[in-house]
């Protein structure tokens, strides 16, 4: 078999576009590399703080995910995507401009999800931010108009230590304010067939709101699963 170069590094097919943040990255949130069961490589966007990018559109910044998603070509990715869901708007131009597939935000996953449920049920969105999280953000990964939306927003500790990047987290409250989020987007509507988690920092905390609400929970973590297993399939034989 006849090899050939062109990579920097070999084995880890997908590349991660990171928000510039100090808060911390416990074991499930797709910043912490011991996350995967495969090698990922990183790149932070400097100056793409988690304020920036979810309450200000990531206003300005696609040249600067379009130049490290460049980088992370090089370095040996085969496939791209982001830690924020809200980088949705972001996906076409992404795409284009990097020629590999690329996956921007976990909401891309409502889509498909629906399709798996039981006719009168639908999938919901827990959202680290809902009062941002555009029609526009929505639109640019397919979710289908009326998905309801919860969040953490208002919550003792979660949305604000992420978003204002505070150094340090309460990881049980972190915990109690997902699961009152998905508790109380289940209560307020019945139909509620699972949970797509919109933020990348919640995956932490998915069993506890599956097992809280009864429901599949789908996260970045199970998307970027996915993406992986095409990226790079195993072998069998």
């Amino acid at each position: 078999m006849q090899e050939t170069g062109g990579k920097s590094i070999y084995g880890a097919a997908v590349g991660v576009l990171m928000l510039d943040a100090r808060f911390p990255r416990i074991l499930g949130d797709m910043g912490n590399a011991q996350t995967w069961p495969f090698p990922v490589l990183y790149r932070v966007v400097r100056d793409a703080s988690p304020e920036h990018v979810v309450t200000r559109g990531a206003d300005g910044l696609l040249g600067r995910f379009i130049d490290a998603g460049r980088e992370l070509l090089l370095d040996g990715a085969d496939g791209i995507s982001t830690n924020c869901g809200f980088l949705s708007l972001f996906q076409e131009e992404l795409a284009e401009a990097l020629g590999v597939p690329v996956v921007t935000s976990s909401l891309m996953q409502v889509e498909m999800v629906n399709r798996i449920l039981p006719k009168g049920k639908q999938a919901g969105i827990l959202s680290i931010s809902a009062s941002t999280l555009s029609q526009a953000h929505l639109k640019q990964a397919n979710v289908p108009p009326g998905t309801p939306i919860g969040s953490t927003e208002g919550g003792a500790e979660f949305s604000r230590v992420v978003l204002g990047n505070e150094p340090s987290l309460d990881v049980e409250l972190a915990r109690k304010d997902n699961i009152e989020a998905a508790l109380a987007l289940q209560a307020a509507h019945p139909d509620l067939g699972a949970i797509v988690l919109e933020c990348t920092n919640m995956p932490p905390y998915a069993a506890d709101i599956a097992k809280a609400t009864g429901l599949p929970v789908y996260s970045i973590v199970s998307l970027i699963t996915w993406f992986q297993s095409g990226l790079k399939p195993a072998r069998f034989s």
